[in-house]
């Protein structure tokens, strides 16, 4: 028995492909603006107004930052211009995946004398350190520093 290929079978064929296209397209779109956090500053326009000075006085402390995480603990070393460890008034940090918020961890560090440590599980991949640490004179660091982990 030979069938035939008439125009409602072209027509459910063409309805079929391009549902699964539309349906694939409608959740990845989904997927990427309710996982993805975008938001840097409330307003940026606001933001732009210091943004100068707030360089200016982070560039003139002219420390460096490194991260590493090695067995669970996730270390951050702040370097002065001479190389030199640098103790901090305040250091606040969150560690997070550079395309969703789900796996966000808050990091709370201690000091030990050359860097800073902190007990954090991370799995292997990119992970974003967004930090603020503040100098002993006040002036504000902040910095998003990137770790890639194997």
């Amino acid at each position: 028995m030979k069938r035939e290929l008439k125009g409602k079978h072209v027509l459910g064929i063409f309805l079929g492909v391009f549902g699964v296209v539309a349906t694939a397209n409608f959740f990845m779109a989904y997927s990427a603006v309710s996982t993805f956090p975008g938001l840097e500053v409330q307003n940026s326009y606001v933001a732009s107004q210091q943004f100068d000075e707030l360089r200016a006085a982070q560039e003139a402390l002219d420390w460096t930052v490194e991260a590493r995480h090695e067995a669970g603990i996730l270390t951050l070393s702040f370097m002065d211009n001479e190389g030199a460890p640098v103790e901090l008034a305040e250091l606040e940090a969150t560690v997070s995946r550079a395309t969703h918020t789900l796996e966000d961890v808050e990091a709370e560090f201690r000091f030990d004398g050359q860097a800073y440590l902190a007990t954090v599980p991370l799995s292997d991949g990119n992970w974003n350190i967004r930090m603020k640490a503040r100098a002993e004179d006040g002036t504000l660091f902040q910095q998003r520093v990137v770790l890639f982990k194997e």
